[in-house]
């Protein structure tokens, strides 16, 4: 029979892992109290990193409906629950790892597909959700800037058409044949 405890704290698992976008998986150990607090200050405001015991943390997954990261609980796990944007917190997470190499990234899952720590630090290395919004944005902008070119440029483009032709039309009928108003006199 289980505890209550243990039974609230699958439950609060459980609940973190629906609620949250990503979560990755780390192995902390000589890490020292400090380290970790600026670890956590490191991942932004939208991530909540826990230190959690493996079996409990691995029935809240599967309860979840997460069983791709059953492999990777052994050893002192901590969790980095992200609730905003994954893309800071897996920044945060490997900026750290590379001052302190005893902190290990394990895996982790976003949006329910299971990542390896190599698609972790992959995932670090694109730019944040605004930068690629306002990226996105201005390429927007510069073709809607080019289309407005195209479209003011055909009707120009026809008007200078028409006065060759005419222009032209005025030297042939000028130079070799004599003009009908002429003709009729």
């Amino acid at each position: 029979m289980a505890r209550p405890d243990k039974a609230a704290a699958v439950a609060e698992l459980t609940d973190q892992f629906r609620s949250s976008n990503a979560a990755v998986l780390t192995e902390y150990r000589g890490l020292t109290v400090a380290q970790l607090k600026e670890l956590r200050r490191s991942l932004g405001e939208n991530a909540q990193y826990a230190v959690v015991k493996n079996t409990l943390t691995k029935i809240a997954a599967n309860e979840a409906g997460i069983d791709a990261l059953d492999d990777l609980f052994s050893g002192p796990t901590a969790v980095a629950f992200v609730t905003g944007d994954p893309v800071v917190s897996a920044k945060g997470l490997r900026d750290f790892a590379k001052d302190n190499p005893n902190l290990i990234i394990k895996g982790g899952v976003l949006d329910g597909k299971a990542l390896s720590a190599d698609e972790i630090k992959k995932l670090a290395d694109l730019e944040s959700r605004e930068v690629l919004l306002s990226k996105l944005a201005g390429a927007f902008k510069g073709k809607q800037t080019q289309a407005a070119q195209v479209f003011q440029a055909l009707p120009s483009k026809f008007v200078r058409t028409a006065e060759a032709l005419r222009a032209k039309k005025e030297e042939q009928g000028g130079a070799g044949t004599p003009a009908p108003a002429e003709a009729a006199e």
